[in-house]
């Protein structure tokens, strides 16, 4: 009696195999699933911020599962043959890493008349079955095309392995809320992406050295336009000018505007021109020039009045002490500091001074999608007067400016796509002269001037 129990249940195991067996044979060799959304960012923006992964630990449901996952960048910076590798103690996190194996067309291609584009990722990690990758399929949308329809989805492949191909019951489990979770908080990290269209900028990332610099503070009224920022900026130049004259040092260079603050009514800002020296004999004594520092938070710290870590107020400041941002004050309303130093990305605008803030607007949208670092408040963004403009005995311009944009990098790989692909920025290029009441179109292929400086 036991012996035929035994056979049974030993037939019922095989009967409960051969189903199992049969049934993951049945079953696909593969999976796939997908989501999709659509997002009120050009298309140029998504594909860049899944190009690289300097942002993917903002929206990836690792971080939100272990907010103590380490992450290790390696290989290329952008494009295919970047690489972000992942470690955690948290076991449903795990170790694991995402390549990225194709992006087309290039980056450099993906402009308006670009429809669609793919990016394709290669996963290692410990889901089952293997050739694993993310596909991303981005659509233009929308009447004027300022939509974009992401698609992101999972394929793997399980082959003849049977317990793998039972995976794919699961599928909908991690790999898909991965997307879910990724593809709504990807939405999150654009929306803090300004809506400007930067395909036409060329930037470039440049180690800047230190540099002693003096310079005035100012500020216009936005609508007083072009030649109210022109009037400002001439006033201020000539008190720099004559200062240095007075410090027995020369300047070494053209004038550079810091970006204070550019609201909707007010620009506020510093005019500066380098000098040749970083100290500089004041009130009888000799000071070395430091680099510029946030006024301290710690209003209850005593320290002594007129120093750099006690700055004087505004109304005591006299020549031989230091501002609220630790700049040495020289003369009147002449401050000598030590700027640049770091790196930087720079985008060149030829044109009138109104295109330089849209300038601006563009290096920082093209720095949040590539995850480049930085903080506009404590390193300020600045632009350079490569080349002034050209005007001929009627005023018309003749050659317009070249204005040379900065805004100083936090962190920052050695070369921009751009750059390592070998695209020159904009040259300036000299045109006839200008009809009366007319100029000639901005040279290179920077975008068209904003309304106001």
């Amino acid at each position: 009696m036991m012996r035929v129990r035994v056979l049974e249940f030993l037939a019922a195991c095989a009967i409960v195999v051969g189903l199992g067996i049969l049934a993951a044979v049945v079953m696909p060799g593969s999976g796939h699933i997908e989501r999709s959304l659509a997002v009120g960012k050009d298309m140029r923006q998504v594909y860049d911020v899944l190009s690289n992964f300097r942002r993917f630990p903002e929206y990836s449901v690792l971080t939100s599962n272990d907010r103590q996952i380490k992450y290790t960048y390696s290989g290329k910076t952008y494009g295919p043959g970047a690489e972000v590798a992942w470690t955690s103690s948290d076991p449903k996190v795990g170790t694991g890493s995402l390549t990225i194996d194709s992006a087309t067309p290039d980056f450099n291609k993906v402009d308006s008349t670009a429809k669609s584009a793919k990016i394709v990722w290669d996963v290692e990690n410990g889901w089952k079955g293997y050739n694993k990758t993310f596909t991303f399929d981005l659509e233009r949308q929308g009447s004027r095309n300022q939509l974009t329809n992401v698609t992101w989805a999972y394929d793997v492949k399980y082959g003849w392995n049977l317990v793998n191909r039972f995976a794919n019951l699961y599928i909908h489990g991690d790999p898909d809320s991965f997307i879910e979770y990724g593809l709504n908080n990807l939405q999150n990290v654009l929306a803090s992406v300004p809506n400007v269209d930067y395909k036409d900028l060329i930037p470039y990332i440049r180690q800047t050295e230190q540099t002693p610099v003096l310079l005035v503070p100012a500020s216009i009224q936005r609508k007083d336009g072009i030649e109210g920022l022109a009037d400002t900026v001439n006033k201020a130049v000539a008190q720099i000018q004559a200062t240095a004259k007075k410090l027995g040092v020369n300047v070494t260079g053209p004038r550079i505007l810091f970006t204070t603050n550019y609201g909707d009514t007010t620009y506020t800002f510093d005019v500066a021109m380098p000098i040749d020296s970083s100290a500089l004999n004041v009130n009888g004594q000799t000071q070395q020039l430091t680099a510029p520092t946030p006024p301290a938070l710690d209003a209850n710290a005593p320290a002594e009045a007129g120093t750099a870590e006690a700055p004087a107020t505004a109304e005591t400041l006299k020549p031989g002490d230091h501002d609220n941002l630790g700049r040495l004050v020289v003369d009147g309303n002449v401050r000598a500091t030590l700027a640049f130093g770091g790196a930087a990305l720079e985008g060149v605008w030829n044109g009138t001074a109104a295109g330089v803030p849209q300038t601006r607007d563009m290096l920082k949208a093209y720095a949040l999608t590539h995850g480049y670092k930085f903080d506009d408040v404590v390193n300020r963004s600045y632009d350079i007067l490569a080349k002034p403009e050209v005007k001929d005995a009627q005023g018309n311009i003749t050659s317009y400016a070249e204005f040379d944009v900065y805004l100083p990098l936090g962190n920052a790989p050695d070369q921009t796509p751009e750059q390592a692909a070998g695209i020159k920025q904009p040259t300036l290029e000299v045109e006839g002269p200008a009809e009366s009441g007319s100029a000639p179109a901005p040279a290179g292929t920077a975008p068209a001037p904003a309304a106001s400086p």
